[in-house]
């Protein structure tokens, strides 16, 4: 098919000195202080516990196993599901000891390494599709709304699939009647929910078996002129069929037929499934990339076609996840949940978006600053600002995992981090990581705390296990973080244990610890 296209104490005993000399000793102490680490014993501090499996929880929280949930489930009807409640299902991290997508012929080394390289490619993507908005490659764009299922309560499976090729964090659904089962990426920085479907032109290997469209008695293909085909970026028509594509900044692609067909989710309940009926969707029959592994990709951009706006349109599209820890095993888990029920009663603290109308798929935030120990540090404002042209800004991300920050409050957090731990015995740096240290022998670290302050008051103050982590078996540990010269991503290892809400209603971003179950 053609392409279409993150107690000092006053100096005492001094009263009986000469005036000169009190407003230097006092000028020195002064000067001292602004300089993290240096009184040690006053910094804020996390203690890391290091035995492998075991990691932090945010303070609070408590750990809860969750049984796995079969794969076969009754079904609701969509016009029931308004009486079936908020919908679950089973969560897996790759990782885990008993994840079927663990890379267990590999170390962890060659993980991380693996990882790190797939994550490059991912801050590659989001700085392409920015930098081609920005550059005034314009896409088109609809003037009309199309018409949305009924609100829903729900969630689905989340499972972490760096094993499965581009991508962090996957969900477990099923689409068409009959239903059949398939692991999509979960991704916040893209609007279509597309899979690949045979027959293929092009399909890359997946671990579920390849969707067939005419197998399906609810798929149906969409004209050229339905809102659904009109509110495409890039689209075009053949026969009266509408044709799709999606282009990444790192050169993967999906194109095919644009469509509709019953989309399904488990119940919390315990009464089975509900079926989403006509959700808009791309089947692609030419696709190219790093998707190895996954059927295809959920999109829960801020977009019309996103997944969120089909479920939950008189609300905005809110939905909710809280993404497992990379050491937990799979029996510890947590859900992706839309509508109502991803906004907790209490104990969430909100920070408004940000709009980049140049790309307006991103989710950004209003960052205002990063405290290393309990000290702000000393960072430029425009260091976390979107500026009129759409460059710059922060963006919240469930693909990337290390949180990137803009190159100077890198090096600010970097430099604070590093005075804080001067006890500690620094090793060699690991691939993008600089800040890196040898814990061999070591129980349990303190290292100084680190918050990120948001606007309205939030603040989200990291465990421990969130910004260091293990990129061996021999105890060394290395910052996650790493800096960049385009705009600033909070990564998925920084979000681990906290459900992130997403309140498209309100226009605002949200954080709770949860034990993500």
């Amino acid at each position: 098919m053609t392409r279409i296209r993150s107690t000092w104490k006053c100096l005492g005993g001094v009263t009986q000195l000469p005036l000169v000399l009190v407003l230097l000793v006092v000028n020195v102490a002064a000067r001292e202080l602004q300089q993290p680490g240096l009184f040690s014993e006053n910094i804020e501090r996390n203690t890391l516990q290091l035995e492998f499996g075991k990691r932090s929880a945010p303070r609070g929280t408590e750990r809860h196993q969750m049984k796995p949930m079969a794969d076969t489930f009754s079904t609701i009807r969509e016009d029931l599901a308004t009486g079936a409640g908020a919908l679950h299902a089973h969560i897996m991290h790759r990782d885990a000891p008993s994840s079927p997508f663990r890379l267990s012929n590999r170390t962890r080394v060659e993980r991380m390494h693996v990882t790190i390289s797939r994550d490059n490619l991912r801050v590659a993507s989001i700085h392409g599709r920015i930098n081609q908005t920005v550059n005034g490659l314009t896409r088109s764009r609809s003037r009309d709304r199309q018409t949305k299922v009924p609100s829903q309560d729900f969630q689905a499976p989340v499972v972490s699939g760096l094993s499965l090729g581009s991508g962090e964090y996957f969900i477990r659904i099923s689409v068409g009647t009959p239903p059949r089962r398939m692991y999509l990426v979960m991704d916040t920085g893209s609007d279509i929910l597309w899979l690949q479907c045979a027959p293929c032109v092009n399909c890359y290997h997946q671990s579920d078996a390849i969707f067939d469209p005419y197998k399906s008695s609810t798929y149906s293909t969409l004209g050229c002129s339905t809102r659904q085909c009109l509110n495409l970026d890039i689209g075009t028509c053949q026969a009266n069929k509408c044709l799709y594509q999606v282009d990444y900044g790192d050169g993967s692609f999906t194109t095919g037929e644009f469509g509709t067909d019953d989309v399904s989710l488990n119940s919390t309940s315990g009464v089975g499934q509900v079926v989403l009926n006509k959700i808009p969707l791309g089947c692609g029959h030419d696709n190219e990339g790093y998707f190895v592994g996954a059927a295809g990709l959920l999109g829960l951009g801020k977009g019309p076609l996103s997944f969120p706006n089909q479920v939950d349109p008189q609300n905005g599209g809110r939905f909710s996840y809280c993404l497992t820890d990379r050491e937990t095993d799979s029996t510890e888990g947590s859900s992706l949940v839309f509508g109502e029920a991803a906004v907790p009663p209490a104990g969430a603290r909100f920070t408004p978006q940000d709009s980049n109308m140049r790309v307006p798929t991103f989710y950004y935030l209003k960052m205002t600053g990063i405290s290393v120990g309990g000290t702000i540090l000393t960072i430029p404002t425009s260091a976390f600002q979107l500026d009129s042209l759409g460059n710059g800004g922060v963006i919240i991300d469930s693909g990337t995992s290390v949180t990137r920050l803009q190159n100077a409050a890198y090096a600010s957090l970097r430099d604070a981090f590093r005075a804080g731990t001067s006890d500690l015995a620094p090793t060699a740096g690991f691939s993008l990581f600089d800040t890196c240290y040898d814990l061999s022998g070591l129980a349990s670290v303190d290292v100084p705390t680190v918050t990120l302050h948001f606007q309205g008051g939030t603040d989200l103050k990291l465990p421990a296990s969130n910004y260091l982590i293990p990129v061996d078996n021999s105890n060394t540990f290395c910052l996650a973080f790493a800096g960049t010269t385009g705009p600033s991503i909070i990564g998925n290892i920084q979000q681990q244990g906290f459900r992130v809400i997403y309140d498209n209603l309100h226009n605002q971003v949200g954080f709770v610890p949860s034990q993500c179950n």
